[in-house]
């Protein structure tokens, strides 16, 4: 493994941990391998939850590396599997992901932490797209960004590049909580421990439904999930799982879940 990406597994999660100093910046070559990272996590089962996490404490990432796209990385060129920094076109993903933001999350960077489930960050994390002032566009964050916060912030951010503090993400609900730095990595890594021990197949179609419905009407979606049109709905109803979940309940007991 790279020891520009490094990967750490307890138990059913899978820790992913960026180190390209100074700025943890993502060029080709590096999307490249952090596709492949979080390939190998979708396809293997043993693993339930994945943290995505990055060195140092200034920044989470500074998102596209300019000066290898100065040395000649083409903006429209191969980030591999998954599209830039291997998570937000990744097919398939249906795990929980969980961003742990330690520092300044710019434009790639911001864009990498909306590709998580949830996220997590410290105190004096900061976040920004300043791809306005370079006179080009957040692609990722202009689809993503208005639908996760008020559609008037979104624009702010996106139009002026202003900067944006943990405390003002948090009121937003574009985090999940904010955390002293010393304190962010225990509770994201409890909070994944709590993942990992959930429901598999319950979690695989609460993001495949989540995913597949903003494209359909609520009716539709509805009639996907009850005719079991979704693959994770259909495995999940025809699973050992789905019973056990019953079952469980019916006897008071907590569940074992097998993932199938």
């Amino acid at each position: 493994m790279s020891e520009v990406v490094t990967t750490r597994r307890e138990g059913g999660v899978f820790e992913v941990t960026l180190d390209r100093p100074k700025a943890n910046a993502i060029d080709l070559h590096t999307s490249r391998q952090m596709g492949e990272v979080f390939k190998a996590f979708r396809d293997d089962p043993d693993l339930r939850v994945a943290i995505i996490r990055t060195a140092g404490d200034k920044f989470f990432s500074a998102g596209w590396d300019l000066k290898a796209a100065a040395g000649g990385d083409a903006v429209d060129g191969d980030y591999g599997v998954g599209g830039f920094g291997g998570l937000q076109e990744l097919r398939g993903l249906n795990k929980p992901v969980i961003a742990a933001v330690n520092g300044m999350a710019v434009g790639g960077g911001f864009e990498l932490a909306l590709s998580a489930d949830l996220i997590y960050a410290s105190e004096h994390s900061t976040f920004a797209l300043p791809e306005i002032k370079a006179g080009t566009l957040a692609d990722a964050a202009t689809i993503k960004l208005p639908k996760r916060i008020p559609y008037h912030i979104a624009m702010e951010l996106l139009f002026l590049g202003r900067w944006m503090d943990a405390a003002e993400a948090h009121r937003w609900g574009l985090v999940n909580e904010v955390l002293p730095a010393d304190q962010l990595m225990d509770r994201v890594r409890a909070v994944a421990r709590e993942l990992a021990a959930g429901p598999p197949l319950v979690f695989a179609s609460i993001k495949e439904v989540a995913r597949e419905a903003e494209s359909m009407k609520f009716q539709e979606a509805m009639n996907w999930i009850t005719k079991r049109q979704f693959e994770s709905v259909d495995i999940l109803y025809g699973s050992e799982d789905n019973m056990e979940g019953f079952k469980a309940f019916a006897e008071k007991r907590e569940p074992v879940w097998k993932g199938k």
